[in-house]
């Protein structure tokens, strides 16, 4: 649901760049980060790690960004990178804007009514195909996430863009024909046990007098040897 409620974060800005002050930043529990876009110069900044963790998780869309106790600016997040392995946020990146001015973003995409969908209790499996929505919409329209039931569907359905519908305010901009939100495929058929039966004689039939020596050479024996050992073996 969207929301016009704000949340606000103070930052400070940073004269240091480079990989060696970023590093010293992040061992200090800061986060070091930019804020660019609309009438203003580009601002580098630090913030404190838990604060901006914090704040990001309790925060709608729209942050109240206050720059060295300056009068605070809405921002949007425009880009978080995170450490591959801990998901600790590595560089925030903020960007003004306004908020009688419609943005593009993209909201996260949840599916509801998966255990209810026929497909599902026929042993179907379902997949996620889409898990984020491009969106336009006022920053104050602009939703936590996007939902979609998917329970009426079945085995073999295919679940397109048309079966979303945004809240009030915000206009989908994917590609309607090239965008799946979900399937339903019937579970992949395992090889029964007379089958690998089958396969392992044809298999064990099929070797030669090459393929013998072709192991040999495997194991590590030249090719004299490998021949000399094939025949002592016959």
């Amino acid at each position: 649901m969207a929301s016009t409620d704000t949340t606000k974060l103070e930052v400070t800005t940073r004269e240091e760049s480079g990989s060696r002050a970023m590093r010293r930043l992040r061992r200090s529990g800061r986060v070091p980060g930019i804020l660019y876009g609309g009438d203003g110069e580009p601002v580098a900044f630090h913030v404190d790690a838990r604060i901006l963790r914090n704040t990001l998780a309790h925060a709608h869309a729209v942050v109240d960004l206050a720059v060295d106790g300056a009068q605070a600016q809405p921002v949007m997040v425009k880009d978080l990178q995170r450490h591959p392995v801990r998901g600790d946020i590595m560089h925030a990146d903020l960007i003004r804007i306004r908020l009688d001015v419609a943005v593009q973003t993209t909201v996260v995409l949840e599916i509801e009514g998966a255990d209810e969908a026929p497909g599902v209790a026929e042993g179907g499996v379902l997949s996620q195909e889409t898990r984020e929505l491009n969106v336009e919409a006022l920053p104050g329209d602009l939703p936590d996430v996007i939902r979609v039931d998917v329970s009426a569907m079945q085995m073999n359905d295919t679940l397109g863009l048309d079966a979303v519908t945004p809240p009030p305010g915000v206009t989908l901009i994917d590609d309607p024909e090239n965008t799946v939100i979900a399937t339903i495929t019937p579970p992949t058929a395992e090889p029964v046990e007379e089958e690998i039966e089958t396969e392992t004689e044809l298999v064990g039939e099929g070797v030669t007098q090459d393929d013998t020596v072709e192991e040999a050479q495997a194991a590590g024996d030249t090719g004299d040897e490998a021949g000399q050992a094939v025949g002592e073996d016959g």
